[in-house]
């Protein structure tokens, strides 16, 4: 069982994504802003963040930059999980540091199956 820590300040999001992550069988914790994403990557060092990118105090392309940045949460893969489905936006957030992108609304066999290869021991590990 792997630790997910997921980041939307969309309480209906919040719940579908946790839903997911549950029904993988995985723990699940949650941050309502990208600010308060940052700090709990580097208390609890999840093995996987799931992160929004239009959020209040700390966006989603800044919150990855920081905790890709970080040495203590370097290794934690992130997941861009968002509206923004330009090309660029894909693009700058790759750059930031996101492992994967995956544009709302996703399916959740699209979710699965990244959260699968993206964990200690899946495809990409």
């Amino acid at each position: 069982m792997a630790h997910i820590l997921v980041v939307d300040d969309s309480p209906s999001q919040l719940l579908g994504l946790r839903r997911v992550v549950e029904k993988l069988g995985h723990q699940c914790s949650t941050a309502e802003d990208g600010a308060a994403g940052v700090e709990l990557a580097k208390s609890l060092l999840p093995d996987l963040i799931l992160m929004d990118v239009v959020m209040p105090n700390l966006n989603g392309f800044q919150a990855t930059r920081s905790i890709t940045r970080e040495e203590t949460t370097r290794h934690i893969p992130v997941v861009l999980v968002t509206t923004k489905d330009q090309d660029t936006d894909r693009m700058w957030g790759m750059r930031q540091g996101a492992r994967a992108y995956i544009t709302k609304p996703f399916s959740e066999k699209e979710l699965s199956e990244v959260v699968t290869q993206l964990l200690p021991g899946g495809a990409a590990a």
